[in-house]
């Protein structure tokens, strides 16, 4: 759902979609659902709705069309079942696109710069966030604060992230991703990190990163088991 298309770039499909289209084409013309749009990537079991500069218009047209902030869920409805995961990447503002995105969502994984202005901007999240589970999505959750472009040796890095563990408590994760040149290499590359150098700082918090979402998951879904029958 980003204009700038990083993510479909990151992954090596820059200018690349199905003959359906991208996520534009999607949304303006209110498909059944995303399944025509859908390419495969060369990471197994990842596939793609890339994103391309069209996008950028699509704020604009997405205002007169029905139900614009709710597209985007209309769409993932049907292909849902299909995955273990959908994950929407949202361009770094709070207009239709990303709010289309916190429509169609269960939960919202927030990244945060270790800097002062990435703050200021998390106000105004946690804001919108709060006025679309009033009006829009009232199921729509906090998955997790990710602290990124950490850098220890920095008080200001210290500081923003004791501010933001006070404030959101259990919520941020225990994983932080350090400033690490391979991660700004890799999407140069068109590869994920963990592709481009699995061995580096950057890759293997990612790896700990994803253990810790799927233990999350897996203790919020697991069942308990029931209490013993009564003399046994």
């Amino acid at each position: 759902m980003d204009p700038q298309a990083n993510l479909t770039s990151g992954v090596g499909l820059k200018g690349q979609a199905s003959p359906a289209g991208s996520i534009y084409h999607a949304l303006v013309a209110q498909a059944a659902d995303l399944a025509a749009f859908i390419i495969p990537t060369a990471i197994e079991n990842l596939s793609l709705v890339p994103a391309d500069r069209h996008l950028t218009g699509a704020e604009i047209e997405l205002v007169a069309l029905p139900e614009r902030e709710a597209r985007l869920r209309r769409l993932l409805r049907p292909i849902a079942d299909r995955f273990d995961y959908l994950i929407i990447d949202c361009p770094p503002s709070l207009g239709l696109l990303t709010l289309n995105a916190l429509v169609a969502a269960d939960a919202i994984l927030i990244t945060l710069h270790c800097e002062y202005f990435a703050l200021e901007g998390l106000a105004e999240l946690v804001s919108t966030l709060r006025r679309v589970r009033v009006s829009l999505n009232k199921d729509l959750d906090i998955e997790g604060v990710l602290l990124t472009m950490y850098d220890d040796r920095t008080n200001l890095g210290q500081q923003v992230a004791r501010d933001i563990r006070d404030f959101f408590k259990e919520k941020v994760f225990r994983t932080v991703i350090p400033r690490n040149v391979r991660l700004g290499e890799a999407p140069s590359h068109g590869l994920p990190v963990i592709l481009y150098d699995v061995k580096s700082r950057g890759a293997e918090a990612y790896l700990a990163l994803a253990r810790e979402v799927l233990a999350r998951t897996a203790a919020q879904t697991s069942v308990p088991a029931p209490p013993e029958p009564a003399g046994s």
